[in-house]
């Protein structure tokens, strides 16, 4: 059963086309993460769950892996929309639609009908100014169910460096770096994945620059650990970085290569930051 489109008829897509590039197994970091996180909230839904993937871009490789991935590990109900503002991208996309997957031309309207459980954007607002991130969560974060999760942020062209933010209908919650870790050299690597909230705040007397500056320290002090594995140096580093910084992940995800901590350690200050 396809989604039903809540769009009126006439009426044009909400945002502005991005250059779309992607490739396969790009969000599987992210994809990790929101099935292990958020796929308790995705399993107690009354129906089917709605995941959308805004901005599919160029190529439908994502919002098809996001249904695989929804499926195999948080909620074999899920159903997952591609929303692309490119009503050829849409075209382009529709032999891949089946059972559980549709595509929909749209923007940050988001034109479902459904209530909405799951919206992932991937490396769309990378590509506007920072003074419209907050206006567009805001609509996003309209358009989710009351336990709905937003996750908005950027990552390399092969995935092997993220960072997200994670909001639900309130606002921002988190921030999340997730990384290969056989592939790092050092955290702050990471600051150049920021989301485009935070990307132009990474200066001294703002608090990303801060936490990468430590993140940096610890990292170095766990120079020991290394003979053990990148891991075992990333937990290392994790645990000090705690004794200054509300560290949120257990070790379970830590040994994923990710460490999530609030959004308000390191929100702008113009933002309200710390």
């Amino acid at each position: 059963m396809a989604p039903r489109t809540s769009r009126p008829s006439g009426s044009r897509p909400l945002g502005t086309p991005t250059r779309g590039t992607t490739n396969p197994n790009r969000l599987r970091r992210m994809d990790r993460w929101i099935a292990a996180t958020h796929g308790p909230a995705l399993r107690r839904s009354a129906g089917a769950p709605v995941a959308v993937d805004l901005g599919y871009g160029a190529a439908p490789w994502t919002a098809v892996e996001l249904l695989d991935r929804l499926r195999r590990d948080a909620d074999p109900r899920a159903r997952v929309v591609g929303v692309e503002i490119d009503p050829e991208r849409v075209a382009a996309a529709a032999p891949y639609a089946r059972e559980g997957l549709a595509f929909v031309h749209g923007g940050f309207e988001v034109p479902v009908a459904e209530p909405v459980a799951l919206i992932r954007a991937a490396n769309v607002l990378r590509q506007y100014e920072e003074d419209e991130v907050a206006a567009v969560w805001a609509r996003l974060c309209a358009r989710l169910a009351p336990d709905g999760l937003l996750v908005e942020g950027t990552c390399d062209e092969i995935g092997r460096r993220h960072v997200w933010v994670a909001l639900g209908p309130e606002g921002p919650r988190t921030v999340t770096f997730a990384t290969r870790l056989g592939s790092l050299d050092r955290p702050s690597d990471l600051a150049e994945r920021l989301p485009k909230a935070l990307i132009h705040r990474n200066v001294p007397g703002e608090p990303v620059h801060a936490f990468l500056r430590d993140f940096d320290r610890a990292w170095a002090a766990a120079a020991p650990y290394a003979s053990l594995g990148a891991r075992q140096r990333w937990l290392a580093t994790a645990a000090a970085l705690s004794a200054d910084w509300p560290v949120r992940d257990g070790r379970r995800r830590l040994r994923q290569g990710e460490l999530t901590v609030p959004w308000p350690a390191l929100a702008p200050r113009a933002w309200g930051g710390a």
